[in-house]
C-alpha cells in the first residue's frame, strides 16, 4: 500500500448532523501514514471533543487558513476502497443522509462502534504536590496515572477509587482531561437481546440532543438502529455501554431487553445435493441472452420475468458460474431472511466456501468476518438480504435481485435507500449485468423494460411442465351467514384434511401476527388504544394481553370495557388465532407457526423450515415470510386467509402488493410431481385484482395497473417525494409542515422547478400520525425526480433544521417510499 505524502486530509466527521455535513479540512501531523479510506481521530467542534472520521481525500490545498490536526489513524490500511467511498457519496447524494450514515450502512458495524473514555494528565503545575497536601485521593489518582504512563480508561480507573467525586474535582481543576477514545473489539455470545422500541426519526432527534452529553447512550441507538437487534454482551463491547446504559435507554422507552438461551449459529453446512441442474429449453434460451448481455461491454439491466417454479434459480446458478468463469464475482440479493437457509444450503453445494452470506440475524461477529473474507477476495459470491447490496465484491461481474418487486428492497431508515437503485449503480460502475428476476415484477420494472430501458426475457411454463396452481376464491360472506365466525372457512378446512389424509402438507399466509386484530365494547363501542401511538392494541393470545406493534406497549385484556363495564368482544383474526382455530377443528396435528412472534435467536427460520420440511408437521401457518422463495415438493395446498388485509389500504402500490404476495404463496403449492391447489379467502370475490391472482395473470394485471397509475401520476410516470416531519408536541409539527409547505409552494412554482414538479399535496397527518408520543405529518410532492430538485430539497432540509422556531422537529425526505 502506497501512502500520499500530501498534508491536509479531508474528513466526513461521524458527529456532523445533516444541517452540518460535509468535507472538514485537517493537517496531517508528520510521520502519521494515511490513505483515503482509512479511519482517524479528530477534534471537533468549539470544544475540539475527539470524533470518529473517515479520510476521503488527501490534498496540498485547503481554503482554510488555520487547521486543526489529526490525532490518530484509526486503522492500518483503509477499510474502504476508492469504489466504496464514491458509493456513500452517491448513497448520500441521493437519499438525503450524511455520509457517515452512508458509511455505517456500507461497513459492517463492529468495525466502528466502540468508544471509551480515557483519562490524561494535562499540565501540572511545578507545586501540585503541595497544592494537593489536602486532597490526599486526588494526588494519589496523579501519581496512579503517572505510574500508568500518563493516562487510563476511566472505568479501570474509577474502579480504584471510593467514589467518582474526586476525579470531577480533577477535572474542575484541569489536572486531567477526559477523552473519548474509538477503538474495535469482537464479541462474544450472551442471553440477553437488546431491541429498538422507538421509530428511528425519534432516536434520530435523541441523538443529536445528547450527542455530546451522552455519547455512550448515542453510540448504543446508533448501533441498534443499523443492526436492529443485538445481544448485550456485544452491545457493550462494540459500544463500551454498560448494563445501567441501557436500563436509561429502557426507562426512557428506546430500547426492550429481551432474554435467550442462545444466539443463533453461523450458515449451515451443505447437504449432499445435485448440482449440475440441467436447463430446459426455455431456460437455455434465456440464459443464452443473458450470458450474451452480460459479456457485452455495457450489460445494463434485465428483467427476468418467470412464473413460480419455473426454474429462475438455475438459470442464476448457470449464470454465477459463468461469471466466476470469466474471473470476476457474483451476488446474489433475496427479500427475506427466510429465504437464506435453503438457498445458502444450494449454494454452498455448489460454490463452496467461494460463498458468503450476509443478513440481519447474524451476530455482529460473524458479519464482520463476513466483510473481511469479501474484502481480501477469499469469497466470490455474495448472499444476503438487502444490506449485502454493500458487499465489497472486487471485479464485480453480475448482481442478481430475486422477488424484485418486494418493499423489503427498500430501508425505512436513514439512508433510505432501495436496493435495486444501488445495485443499478453499481452495476453501471463495474460493467456489471443486473438481473432482476420476480414472477410478479414492479410495475416500474415492467413498464422500463417495455420502454428498452431494460432487457426482457421470459419464462412462461414451470420447469417440470405442470400446471399452475387451481385457485379458488372462497367467499367469506357466506361462511359467515352460516355461522362460521372461525379464521378457517368450510372449503379450506375440507382441503386441509383431504391433504393430511394423503399425507401432504399445507402453508396457510395471514399477513397479521398476534391472536385478534383489536378487542371491542359490544355495548359503547370502546376499543383500548396504545397511549402512545394512534392505533388500537392488538390482542396476542400467547401472553394474554393488549399490544402495540409500534412502541411495544402493552397491557392485560381487561375482563370489561373499562368505560361502561360492558363486554369486551375480540374482533378480527392473526396468525395466532389462526393457529388456535387449526389446531381446534384438527386434534392431534400439529400446525407449526413462523411470524415475527416466533422466530427469534433460540427458534429462528431455519429451524422451523426445516421442521416442516423434515417431520411430520402437516400445516405451517405464516405471515408473508412463508409466501416467497420456499421449495417445498411436498406441499401441495396453500391458503390464504385474508387477501383483503392489504388491497384496501392508502398505498398507491396496495393492488401491487396484494396481487404479489398472492401470486407468491400460491406458488409455493404444486412444485413438485402432484398438482397444486390454492383457497383465497375474500370478502370481496368479484375484486379484479383477487380475480387475476387467482387466475396468476400478471399481463392482464399490469395492463390495469399501468393505467391507473397514468391517471394518478405515480411511479414510473411520475416521482412521489415526501418531506416527513416528526416531532412534539403536535401543534408544533402542524405549524412546522405548514410554513414548509407554503415555502415550498412558493419556490416551486418558479423556474427553474416549475416544469418537473406537477403537484404538491398536504401536509397531511400520517396514515399512523402518533408513535410514540411523537407526532408525524407529511408533504408529497408529484414530481420527476432530478439532481436539481434533489440538492434543492437537500437545502431546504437544512434551512429547516437552522430554523430556530423549528426546534423539536425533524424532517426527513423519501422518495417513492412503500407506506
Amino acid at each position: 500500500m502506497s501512502f500520499s505524502e500530501q498534508t491536509i486530509a479531508r474528513v466526513a466527521i461521524a458527529n456532523a448532523v445533516y444541517v452540518m455535513d460535509k468535507p472538514y479540512d485537517y493537517l496531517v501531523p508528520e510521520g502519521l501514514r494515511l490513505a483515503p479510506g482509512m479511519r482517524v481521530t479528530v477534534p471537533f467542534g468549539r470544544a475540539n471533543r475527539l470524533t470518529e472520521g473517515m479520510v476521503l481525500e488527501l490534498t496540498a490545498d485547503s481554503p482554510t487558513a488555520e487547521l486543526k490536526t489529526v490525532v490518530q489513524a484509526l486503522d492500518e490500511s483503509p477499510v474502504m476502497t476508492d469504489a466504496m467511498l464514491r458509493l456513500a457519496a452517491f448513497v448520500r447524494e441521493r437519499y438525503f443522509c450524511t455520509f457517515y450514515d452512508a458509511i455505517h450502512a456500507i461497513l459492517p458495524a463492529g468495525l466502528w462502534i466502540r468508544t471509551t473514555r480515557r483519562i490524561r494528565l494535562a499540565q501540572l503545575p511545578d507545586d501540585w504536590q503541595q497544592l494537593l497536601r489536602e486532597k490526599p485521593e486526588a494526588a494519589a489518582v496523579i501519581a496512579l496515572l503517572q505510574q500508568l504512563g500518563g493516562s487510563a480508561e476511566e472505568a479501570a480507573l474509577a474502579k480504584k477509587l471510593p467514589d467518582t467525586k474526586t476525579l470531577a474535582y480533577l477535572r474542575a481543576k484541569k489536572y486531567i482531561a477526559v477523552e473519548n477514545e474509538l477503538l474495535r473489539k469482537n464479541a462474544e455470545r450472551t442471553e440477553r437481546i437488546v431491541t429498538l422500541a422507538a421509530p428511528a426519526e425519534e432516536i434520530a432527534a435523541y441523538c443529536d440532543k445528547k450527542r455530546r452529553s451522552a455519547a455512550v447512550q448515542v453510540a448504543v441507538l446508533e448501533l441498534l438502529h443499523k443492526v436492529g437487534v443485538v445481544s448485550m454482551k456485544e452491545l457493550q463491547y462494540f459500544t463500551g455501554a454498560t448494563a445501567q446504559t441501557v436500563k436509561s435507554l429502557e426507562r426512557l422507552g428506546f430500547v426492550r431487553v429481551d432474554r435467550q438461551s442462545v444466539l443463533r449459529q453461523t450458515a449451515l453446512p451443505p447437504e449432499p445435493q445435485e448440482t449440475g441442474f440441467p436447463l430446459n429449453a426455455a431456460q437455455q434460451t434465456v440464459f443464452e441472452g443473458l450470458c450474451a448481455q452480460m459479456e457485452a461491454d455495457a450489460p445494463g439491466v434485465a428483467l427476468l420475468c418467470g412464473v413460480t417454479g419455473s426454474g429462475k434459480t438455475a438459470v442464476y446458478i448457470h449464470l454465477i458460474r459463468r461469471c466466476l468463469a470469466a474471473g470476476k464475482t457474483a451476488l446474489l440479493l433475496v427479500p427475506e431472511i427466510a429465504l437464506t437457509p435453503q438457498l445458502m444450503s444450494l449454494f454452498s453445494a455448489c460454490f463452496g466456501e467461494q460463498v458468503a452470506v450476509l443478513h440481519s440475524s447474524l451476530r455482529l461477529t460473524e458479519r464482520y468476518d463476513a466483510f473481511k473474507r469479501i474484502k481480501n477476495g477469499e469469497v466470490r459470491v455474495v448472499l444476503g438480504t438487502r444490506s449485502a447490496v454493500f458487499a465489497p465484491l472486487n471485479d464485480l461481474g453480475l448482481l442478481i435481485l430475486d422477488e424484485e418487486q418486494e418493499h423489503t428492497y427498500k430501508s425505512e431508515n436513514a439512508p433510505r435507500y432501495h436496493a435495486r437503485e444501488v445495485a443499478i449503480y453499481r452495476g453501471s460502475r463495474n460493467a456489471a449485468l443486473v438481473l432482476l428476476g420476480s414472477a410478479t415484477p414492479s410495475v416500474e420494472s415492467m413498464y422500463r423494460a417495455e420502454q428498452g430501458q431494460y432487457r426482457l426475457y421470459r419464462l412462461p411454463q414451470r420447469f417440470n411442465q405442470m400446471h399452475l396452481p387451481d385457485a379458488e376464491l372462497v367467499d367469506m360472506k357466506l361462511e359467515l351467514r352460516a355461522g362460521n365466525q372461525s379464521a378457517v372457512s368450510g372449503p379450506l378446512l375440507a382441503a386441509i384434511r383431504e391433504n393430511i389424509t394423503r399425507k401432504e402438507k399445507s402453508i396457510l399466509l395471514l399477513n397479521r401476527r398476534g391472536s385478534n386484530r383489536l378487542a371491542l365494547c359490544v355495548d359503547c363501542g370502546f376499543v383500548p388504544h396504545c397511549p402512545k401511538c394512534s392505533v388500537n392494541l392488538t390482542y396476542h393470545m400467547a401472553n394474554g394481553r393488549l399490544m402495540c406493534h409500534y412502541c411495544g406497549y402493552s397491557q392485560p385484556l381487561p375482563r370489561y370495557c373499562p368505560d361502561c363495564g360492558g363486554h369486551l368482544k375480540r374482533v378480527g383474526f392473526g396468525t395466532q388465532q389462526l393457529q388456535y382455530d387449526l389446531e381446534q377443528a384438527l386434534p392431534g396435528a400439529e400446525i407449526l407457526r413462523m411470524d415475527a412472534d416466533t422466530v427469534s435467536a433460540v427458534n429462528p427460520h431455519e429451524k422451523i423450515l426445516s421442521r416442516f420440511q423434515t417431520e411430520d408437521v402437516p400445516v405451517l401457518v405464516g405471515t408473508q415470510m412463508v409466501a416467497k422463495g420456499l421449495n417445498f415438493p411436498d406441499v401441495t395446498l396453500v391458503g390464504v386467509a385474508d387477501a383483503d388485509s392489504a388491497l384496501y389500504v392508502g398505498s398507491f402500490r396496495a393492488a401491487e402488493t396484494t396481487f404479489a404476495l398472492i401470486t407468491q404463496v400460491v406458488g409455493r403449492s404444486g412444485r413438485g410431481e402432484k398438482p397444486g391447489r390454492a383457497l383465497i379467502q375474500t370478502m370481496t370475490p368479484k375484486n379484479k385484482v383477487l380475480e387475476l391472482a387467482a387466475k396468476q395473470d400478471y399481463d392482464s394485471f399490469y395492463k390495469d395497473e399501468l393505467e391507473l397509475r397514468r391517471l394518478r401520476h405515480c411511479p414510473p410516470f411520475y416521482d412521489l417525494i415526501k418531506l416527513g416531519l416528526v416531532g412534539f408536541p403536535e401543534q408544533a409539527v402542524q405549524r412546522a409542515a405548514q410554513e414548509l409547505a407554503h415555502s415550498l409552494g412558493v419556490q416551486l412554482s418558479q423556474p427553474p422547478y416549475r416544469d418537473c414538479v406537477l403537484d404538491l399535496l398536504g401536509p397531511a397527518p400520517a396514515a399512523v400520525y402518533k408513535i410514540n408520543n411523537r407526532y408525524r405529518y407529511h408533504i408529497t410532492l408529484v414530481c420527476k425526480n432530478s439532481r436539481p430538485l434533489r440538492l434543492f430539497l437537500a437545502q431546504t432540509v437544512k434551512s429547516f433544521a437552522k430554523d430556530g422556531k423549528n426546534r423539536g422537529v425533524t424532517v426527513f425526505v423519501d422518495v417513492n417510499g412503500y407506506d
